[in-house]
C-alpha cells in the first residue's frame, strides 16, 4: 500500500509538471494530451493493481499483474523507439535533400555573379 501511495505521488508530480509546461507553452497541445493520458493511465493502473493481478491470474499467467504491466510497457517502449528511429531517418534524408538543393542553388547564384 505504501508503494502505491508513493507511486501515485510520483504520478501527481509528473501530471503537475506536464500541466505547468503546457500553461507556459513549453509543450504543444498534442504532446500535452499524450503525456496527460499516459500519466492518467499510469495512475489508473496503480489504483487497480489488485484487480489486474486477478485478471492475470484468471488468464493463467504465473506472474503478478505488475510484471505483465511492466512487460507491456517494455514492448510499448521498443515500439515507440522504433518509430522514433524511423522518423529520425526520414528527417536525415529530408535534411540531406535540402542541403543538396541549397548547395546547387548557391552554386548557380555564384556562377551568375561571375558571369556579370
Amino acid at each position: 500500500m505504501a508503494q502505491q501511495i508513493l507511486a501515485l505521488i510520483v504520478v501527481i508530480f509528473f501530471l503537475t509538471k506536464v500541466v505547468w509546461q503546457y500553461r507556459h507553452r513549453e509543450i504543444q497541445k498534442n504532446e500535452f494530451t499524450f503525456w496527460l493520458l499516459f500519466w492518467l493511465l499510469a495512475a489508473i493502473v496503480i489504483i487497480l493493481l489488485k484487480q489486474i493481478d486477478q485478471v492475470v491470474a484468471n488468464l493463467g499467467f504465473s506472474g503478478s499483474g505488475i510484471q505483465v504491466v511492466f512487460y507491456l510497457g517494455v514492448v510499448l517502449l521498443f515500439y515507440l523507439l522504433g518509430r522514433l528511429r524511423l522518423r529520425l531517418a526520414k528527417m536525415d534524408q529530408d535534411i540531406s535533400k535540402l542541403v543538396t538543393k541549397l548547395a546547387i542553388e548557391e552554386n548557380r547564384v555564384q556562377s551568375n555573379k561571375k558571369e556579370v
